[in-house]
């Protein structure tokens, strides 16, 4: 018959086999569970919930720096990359807790189903010369708090330390590289955006117009006034005319949707340009040694390989100091509720040194691979020197060439303009046929398409050359969040950087100044009022600007009519500056009818305005980069 102790021992480990048996079962049990559609489909609820969480709605026009300050406040990328430096600055904090001494406390309870004990026999004889006797209870419990510092963990975590504080610094670094690549990807698409939404009016009026011949056409074709191979010519010059300026609206219509997702804009918003002059392009910087050597102080990418590089010598540092011997002190207080203790509550205190002999054995194998890692670090921190600069030297080649083509895309959308406007004014007069209109205006419009890719490129070019150096033209920390502060922040920045990297400021590089323009000599021939529009409009479309202001230079244009019959026909032009002192004049004539509406007396005087826009552009300031 079993004694009581004995059937609680076998109680005990039943319920103890029955529990393991259910646990392992449990763990069996475990089988691939897939997501339901229901799950899914909350999921991406949730996520597009939180991706346009909390955003100011988009309201007003989007200057250059308003769309750099939503991007630095709402872009995802850069969100991420916050979110990494906080990571870091977390992990630094608990290296740092790994320098302080340890304090343990504990506490516990015991029981058992019998007595502890035992008998005591004799060294030399092997008999017994102790009854059975215990010394503790069958349940108690104990608690203890202790404090201790272990000299070599301590050494080896202060290295630990020092390469978590280095890897916050590499993630700062990263996070300057994101935001100087959001500046670069706005740049090139807020500019291309702007053409686009500047060029689509006068896109879908001109699309209107060549739909519109069309069905004329096909009407005179059916009516048989028009031979069908005439009209089926006819026609295809107007389709491919209509051809071509769609494929280069759709290549700069594509940078709002770039634009939009740069700037995390929640799908549906519309994103409007505001309304500014493209500022002038900043002079083809020429001081390669400097610039090169401003490359390479200030490159993210260089500063995070230097980073790492103190990383590879922590690291060895580390390694060393783990063959160092080992001091541990200790000391602490403990309590016991076993009775039979004569103390029941004591303290106590100790040291200990030790050392793994085995790790000494490799002390020279750890050298040479620390000296391997060093000079591999210092080989690719070389290399990535010399790609950057060679990044420096072809971003500058190609923003020289790309403020070249500018300048010659200009000159084209000039001439091409002039002949547009001969054109409608021969179409005007019944000179010439109503096709070759619409294709010179087409070919035209194709043109300022050319012109202003060409000064997005320009600006994209610009940006890379800023990447290059590696300059912020972010603001790196900002008082407030809120996007007026931002915007003056980022203006500021944006100055700031530019004038650094170029050595010239904006203000340096000057600005065509604006011009007022005066109409005389019409007579009762055509309105003044329209013609002068006109004029401004060919201005604004050639980047000089129109103000009525005194302090502006005067264009002053005088027609002279034609004869009573039809013929020659002049516009005189004349700039003054804003003093009055004549700057040139110039005449322009061409052949026109007895009596002219007012536009074709619009198309001539824009004709007339563009064969001396050169002339006026220089007379004015508005030289081209590096000239």
């Amino acid at each position: 018959m079993m004694s009581d102790p004995t059937r609680r021992f076998a109680r005990s480990t039943r319920w103890a086999l029955a529990a393991a048996v259910i646990l392992a079962l449990a763990g069996c049990s475990i089988v691939p569970e897939r997501l339901t559609a229901e799950q899914i489909e909350e999921r991406v609820r949730r996520d597009r919930d939180a991706m346009y969480a909390d955003q100011e709605v988009l309201t007003e026009p989007l200057t250059f720096s308003g769309a750099l300050a939503r991007a630095l406040k709402y872009n995802l990328d850069y969100r991420l990359k916050l979110m990494e430096i906080a990571l870091s600055q977390g992990l630094l904090d608990v290296s740092r807790l790994d320098l302080l001494p340890r304090v343990v406390a504990d506490a516990g309870y015991r029981s058992r189903s019998n007595d502890s004990g035992g008998t005591s026999i004799g060294i030399e004889d092997r008999l017994v010369s102790l009854r059975p006797s215990t010394s503790e209870e069958r349940a108690f419990s104990t608690a203890r708090a202790e404090l201790s510092w272990n000299v070599l963990d301590f050494g080896i975590s202060y290295y630990r330390a020092k390469q978590a504080a280095d890897e916050v610094s590499i993630a700062e670094e990263r996070r300057r590289k994101i935001l100087q690549n959001i500046v670069q990807d706005v740049r090139s698409a807020y500019w291309r955006a702007a053409a686009a939404q500047r060029l689509s009016g006068e896109a879908d009026a001109l699309l209107v117009s060549i739909r519109s011949a069309i069905e004329r056409s096909r009407d005179a074709e059916r009516a048989g006034v028009m031979p069908p191979a005439q009209a089926l010519a006819y026609q295809r010059a107007l389709l491919d005319a209509m051809t071509l300026v769609n494929l280069r609206r759709q290549e700069m219509e594509f940078a709002r949707r770039e634009l939009a997702a740069l700037m995390n804009v929640r799908p549906g918003t519309e994103v409007r340009i505001a309304d500014v002059a493209e500022p002038p392009l900043l002079a083809v910087p020429v001081d390669m040694p400097e610039l090169e050597r401003m490359a390479l102080t200030r490159r993210p990418e260089l500063l995070e390989e230097d980073y790492r590089a103190r990383i590879t010598q922590n690291e060895a540092r580390r390694q060393l100091a783990s063959m160092f011997p080992n001091l541990n002190v200790f000391a602490g207080a403990s309590y016991n509720s076993n009775t039979y203790l004569y103390n029941n509550t004591w303290a106590d205190a100790g040291a200990s040194v030790s050392i793994n002999l085995m790790r000494l054995t490799g002390l020279p194998t750890m050298r040479r691979a620390n000296e391997a890692r060093a000079q591999t670090d210092s080989a690719r921190r070389m290399a990535l020197s010399m790609a950057v600069i060679t990044q420096v030297r072809v971003s500058v080649e190609r923003y020289r060439l790309t403020t070249l083509d500018h300048d010659l895309a200009r000159e084209s959308t000039q001439v091409d303009q002039r002949l547009s406007a001969i054109s409608r004014a021969s179409a005007a007069s019944r000179l010439e046929s109503e096709l070759e209109a619409l294709r010179t205006e087409s070919r035209a419009l194709v043109s300022r398409y050319q012109q202003a890719t060409a000064y997005a490129a320009a600006q994209a070019a610009f940006g890379r050359v800023m990447n290059s150096l590696g300059i912020d033209l972010l603001p790196g920390e900002v008082r407030s969040a809120e996007l007026p502060d931002l915007q003056r922040a980022i203006e500021t920045s944006l100055t700031a950087g530019e004038r650094e990297a170029f050595r010239i400021g904006v203000a340096e590089v000057a600005a065509p100044r604006p011009v007022r323009v005066a109409i005389a000599g019409l007579g009762g021939q055509g309105d003044e009022g329209t013609v002068r529009e006109s004029v401004e409009r060919v201005l604004v479309r050639s980047q000089v600007g129109v103000r009525t202001a005194d302090d502006a230079f005067r264009l002053s244009l005088a027609f002279t009519p034609p004869p009573a019959g039809g013929g020659r026909a002049a516009w005189r032009i004349d700039v003054a500056d804003a003093a009055g002192k004549p700057v040139f004049g110039s005449d322009y004539t061409s052949v026109l009818s007895a009596t002219s509406d007012a536009k074709t007396l619009s198309a001539f005087a824009e004709a007339a305005v563009l064969s001396v826009m050169a002339r006026l552009r220089e007379a004015l300031g508005a030289r081209g980069p590096g000239r």
